[in-house]
């Protein structure tokens, strides 16, 4: 599946990189942008791009120079190139002066950034043949947000998003950095043949959200990102209707929680402790937990993990999660699970909508150290539907250890298995949002695993730092368990 996948992206590369060489190139400058910092320079580019789009398509030139910039409008057939030194620089919002507005849309299923894609940087709406490229910045420091409107309030919008496409196919992210870019450096929802190579993305929030996608592949980008995830896939209902995440490839990618700035400066600074959930810093590859469509046929290999969290596989508002292969991780200095495997009950989806499924997961060839040990490598199902069909091999995690079965027994209680309540009120058990953290301190330091059935545990080796009193495995309500 891959390499069909990639060969075909690179042929498609080809194709669009001929017909990029017979298109003069527009220089944003020649249509009045100015590049100094000060002057607004949005009007400008959106006017270069509407007449390469006029002309047919054709690359847009952004010479060196500090591009000042409300909402860029992209437009099909079009390559935006950033050359060296060049940045784009989000505009602050002004009482007369902002951003596009949030386009209508329901938000009842997911929240209000993963619903909206206008009320950005950049955004795309029902385009083909997009390419963004080059050596150069998209910089939101001090402006980008969370972006959501606050009640009452009437004046010019507050952008939350870097790049935000919706509907789109042949999509190509090439090549560039991003820095501080709010609730996502790029959101890219219903968005099929998607490349996105190269990139260094170090940001607030999350790096890549890649919502209800097909034949995708991320390859050899740095994204950081120590207060949510890095790089995550979703399945929402944010077009409307259920639609997979499928045949995506992610290879060759490193992703870190080290403070915001200190990826792209070098300096690789972790004087963050925790991100806003009260957990240590996030910057890790995940599945969900927006989870409607369905996940299938996606592959992660050859990745590292650097101060943040670990492989998180979530599925808990109806989305069957099915062949999965992972596969050559290496992660270092991980806050909470290594590999937390979860099948929720949240069901934050339409009325009647199915439960949720995983099945045919595959891990192998993973080594980790220095990882925290409370939560262990956590497989955890709900009553009536379990995790099933769950192969792990080649697995060695050396976690810090240092607890006691005392340390278990004052947050659990008598339950083994309890989940705390939520922070928010009327949200407990299976409703609230899944985090290793959420199923406190675990009775084992190497694997607990509940309501699963069917998983191989092959060549696992496990040690600890520390002596820790507490066991290597905890099962229960499991079935054909198999260590070998």
């Amino acid at each position: 599946m891959c390499n069909f996948v990639g060969m075909k992206r690179y042929l498609s590369t080809i194709i669009l990189f001929a017909f990029a060489c017979c298109c003069l190139a527009i220089d944003v400058k020649t249509f009045g942008a100015v590049g100094d910092g000060r002057h607004l320079d949005s009007p400008a580019i959106n006017a270069a791009i509407q007449q390469a789009a006029a002309e047919g398509g054709g690359v847009v030139l952004f010479p060196a120079g500090t591009y000042l910039c409300y909402s860029i409008h992209l437009q099909s057939n079009i390559t935006l190139r950033l050359e060296k030194g060049a940045v784009v620089k989000a505009a602050p919002v002004t009482d007369s002066l902002g951003y596009d507005e949030a386009e209508p849309n329901d938000s009842h299923y997911q929240d209000f950034g993963h619903s909206h894609w206008h009320n950005s940087l950049l955004w795309g709406d029902s385009l083909h043949h997009v390419t963004i490229e080059g050596d150069g910045l998209i910089d939101g420091s001090d402006v980008l947000s969370r972006g959501e409107p606050r009640p009452g309030y009437t004046g010019p919008t507050v952008a939350n998003k870097a790049l935000a496409l919706r509907d789109c196919h042949h999509v190509t992210i090439r090549g560039l950095n991003f820095l501080r870019c709010g609730h996502f450096a790029l959101l890219l929802t219903g968005v099929d043949d998607l490349l996105i190579e190269d990139v260094t993305c170090d940001t607030n929030r999350d790096g890549f959200d890649i919502d209800c996608c097909e034949r995708v592949v991320v390859r050899n980008c740095r994204v950081n990102t120590v207060n949510d995830d890095a790089i995550v896939l979703k399945c929402s209902y944010a077009l409307g209707r259920p639609k997979p995440t499928e045949h995506v490839l992610i290879e060759d990618c490193d992703v870190s929680g080290y403070d915001v700035g200190s990826l792209l400066d070098g300096s690789r600074t972790t004087q963050t402790e925790k991100a806003p959930d009260g957990d240590g810093p996030t910057g890790r590859i995940k599945l969900g937990t927006e989870s409607n469509g369905g996940f299938r046929h996606i592959t992660v290999r050859r990745c590292t993990f650097t101060h943040c969290r670990g492989l998180a596989l979530e599925t808990v508002d109806g989305a069957e999660m099915k062949d999965i292969r992972v596969s050559y991780l290496t992660m270092h200095d991980i806050c909470n699970s290594p590999i937390y495997i979860r099948l929720g009950d949240r069901m934050r989806a339409p009325e009647g909508f199915h439960p949720s499924k995983v099945s045919d997961v595959r891990i192998s060839h993973v080594r980790v150290t220095d990882a925290d040990s409370r939560y262990a490598c956590l497989i955890a199902g709900v009553e009536g539907h379990p995790v099933r069909k769950v192969r792990i091999s080649d697995l060695y995690v050396q976690f810090r250890g240092g607890l006691t079965l005392k340390d278990v027994e004052e947050q659990r209680g008598r339950n083994p298995f309890f989940i705390p309540e939520a922070r928010q009120p009327g949200q407990v058990g299976e409703a609230r949002y899944p985090e290793p953290s959420a199923h406190g301190i675990q009775p084992a330091w190497g694997f607990s695993i509940s309501h699963a059935e069917d998983i191989l545990l092959k060549n696992v080796r496990l040690e600890t730092i520390r002596p820790d009193e507490r066991p290597v495995y905890h099962f229960v309500h499991t079935r054909n368990i198999r260590i070998l």
